[in-house]
């Protein structure tokens, strides 16, 4: 991520294509950028600096998915 840059918001892959729960990020200045894309551009951003960010994947990663079965 460099400063200075911006990359267009991707859609996650986990969000489903029935307009439900859409999580959506980009790269801007250096930082990582997410936002509901229900809300689009009016709608809150949440922003993380590069090392939160990867220690934030790094976290999840970690963690085993939960699936219905385990509910």
């Amino acid at each position: 991520m460099k400063a200075g840059t911006t990359t267009p918001w991707i859609t996650s892959s986990r969000s489903g294509s029935n307009g439900g729960q859409c999580v959506e990020a980009r790269c801007h200045d250096g930082a990582v950028e997410i936002r509901d894309s229900k809300a689009g551009a009016t709608g809150p951003i949440l922003r993380f600096t590069a090392s939160s960010w990867t220690a934030f994947l790094g976290a999840t990663a970690e963690e085993a998915p939960s699936t219905a079965a385990d509910r």
